[in-house]
């Protein structure tokens, strides 16, 4: 398949992920279209400079019917990037832009009867409620969701669901149950069960890549709700503390954007993993407190960050990807999370004067209780 597939759509091709995939693609030979409807959330100056000149732009809406169609237009390989995404308060958004956008690309594909060969979706580590842990009783448990009752009560822990006993992170397969616990999550998984279960019905191969927390340049500045690592840097740029939920323990599998691309690339040139969701990720676990301290000394700023015992209830307090699955063909991160923070924080201090965006909604947000408060 790969020698013939060099015709792609990058939906969502200049944000963070789907722009360095489309540079890796061009790179590579392949003819790219982007189609990206700047979110203004995320572009806040309109389409950004980073967008590859020789990749086709498009700007428009995945849920456009028409938009969508003539995108796809004599693609072979579709590369859906595009999403709303983070702890955004918009519920409806969310539906119409990941489920029924991605709903609506595959009928049209299946309904114009379109010579597509292949169809990659961006899914999420949101999809799992919690990650995988080891309990000192029961072994290998699959935690539930942490009740708000716990977090409200201060108990951040995982607690085994056998026993209750505190239980120990261990990396995430995917057999591991899915079916997320946000509104970001749920759409995430709709995203991914609708490709490949439209795969199994219509022969066309798809591959769900279920991403680890990305980031890298070219990661909004603007958007004050994606991007722990955006956030305390405009955070800390402005002298103010890194804001931690919970106790700042939670961990991260923190993966660099170039590495992200790089596994798109390999899946679709490859059957080995059609069918299938697929973790791409480090391996390593990072906690919040630690990559806020990381971020600190990079920027030079000593601002010790800030937990105001504020939880988000349905967030995952732990979650180490199994990249077993990907291994299996070849993918080895490259990027450790030194460098590529370090890389992270010398393409921001390009950009000129940044605003703390962050604090302007956080009352908003524990308004629609987004984020709650330990009781006490």
């Amino acid at each position: 398949m790969a020698e013939h597939a060099k015709r792609a759509l990058v939906t969502g091709g200049a944000g963070l992920i789907g722009s360095h995939l489309v540079d890796l693609l061009i790179r590579e030979g392949w003819t790219v279209r982007i189609l990206d409807n700047l979110e203004p959330n995320t572009h806040k100056h309109g389409k950004p400079a980073w967008v590859n000149p020789a990749a086709e732009f498009r700007q428009g809406e995945v849920q456009d019917y028409e938009t969508m169609r003539s995108a796809l237009e004599d693609i072979d390989v579709v590369f859906h990037e595009a999403a709303y995404g983070g702890y955004m308060p918009e519920m409806a958004k969310y539906v119409l832009v990941n489920s029924f956008g991605t709903a609506q690309l595959l009928e049209i594909i299946r309904d114009h009867k379109l010579p597509v060969k292949k169809v990659v979706v961006a899914s999420s580590q949101a999809v799992y409620s919690e990650g995988a842990a080891e309990c000192p009783e029961h072994g290998h448990v699959v935690p539930k969701l942490r009740p708000a009752e716990q977090l409200r009560a201060g108990d951040f822990a995982v607690h085994c669901p056998v026993c209750g006993k505190v239980t120990t992170s261990i990396a995430t397969p995917e057999s591991t149950p899915g079916g997320g616990e946000t509104v970001y999550g749920l759409t995430k998984f709709d995203q991914e069960r609708l490709v490949l279960l439209w795969g199994k019905q219509t022969g066309v191969p798809t591959v769900a890549l279920r991403y680890s927390c990305t980031y890298g340049p070219r990661q909004s500045l603007f958007n004050p709700y994606t991007g722990v690592i955006a956030i305390f840097c405009t955070r800390l740029l402005n002298d103010l503390p890194p804001v931690m939920y919970e106790d700042g323990g939670q961990t991260r599998d923190l993966c660099f954007v170039e590495d992200i691309a790089r596994a798109n690339l390999m899946v679709a040139e490859t059957s080995a993993l059609d069918g299938l969701p697929v973790n791409v990720g480090s391996g390593v676990a990072t906690s919040v407190r630690d990559l806020a301290g990381m971020i600190a000394r990079k920027l030079g700023r000593e601002i010790a960050p800030l937990a105001r015992g504020e939880f988000r209830p349905g967030e995952i307090r732990s979650l180490i990807s199994d990249t077993s699955r990907i291994q299996s063909i070849g993918y080895k991160p490259s990027v450790t999370v030194e460098e590529g923070i370090g890389r992270y924080i010398d393409w921001v201090m390009t950009q000129g004067p940044v605003k703390d965006y962050f604090g302007e909604i956080e009352a908003g947000l524990r308004a629609k209780g987004i984020v709650q408060s330990v009781k006490g």
